[in-house]
């Protein structure tokens, strides 16, 4: 009997559990417990650094993924918003003006790119986030 037509159901993919876990604490970290989220992921990520031999590729992948694509995010949120403040000044309404635009655009960005890391995480898929994911 041939094993073509055979789909694979994601949840029997090997890593499959932690590869969600790492996108969805990645979107919790920027939409509901900033920090907290993060320090989750952390400590998966240094728990399986040095196990990606013996970790599988879609969790690897994913885990790697969202640990740098948190360290970038909080470098494109938090200072580059500071950058633009002290440039600029607190009391100038520009200011606030290019920081809200800058922040909503940005974080508006993130969170897509987490969704779609998270939809393929799902589907038992690999993902590299564009630009701010390591490539390998």
């Amino acid at each position: 009997m041939s094993q073509e037509g055979v789909v694979q159901k994601p949840a029997s993919i090997p890593g499959y559990i932690l590869a969600v876990v790492a996108e969805s604490l990645y979107l919790i970290n920027l939409l509901v417990l900033p920090g907290l989220a993060f320090l989750v992921l952390a400590w998966l990520y240094l728990k399986y650094e040095n196990k990606y031999e013996s970790l599988s590729p879609l969790a690897g992948c994913h885990l790697r993924q969202t640990f740098s694509a948190s360290i970038w995010a909080g470098l494109l949120l938090i200072l580059v918003v500071w950058v633009i403040f002290m440039a600029g000044g607190v009391n100038a309404p520009y200011t606030w003006v290019i920081v809200i635009l800058y922040f909503t655009i940005c974080h508006f960005t993130l969170v897509f790119l987490g969704i779609v890391g998270l939809v393929k995480a799902l589907a038992g898929e690999k993902f590299h986030y564009p630009i701010i994911g390591p490539t390998s």
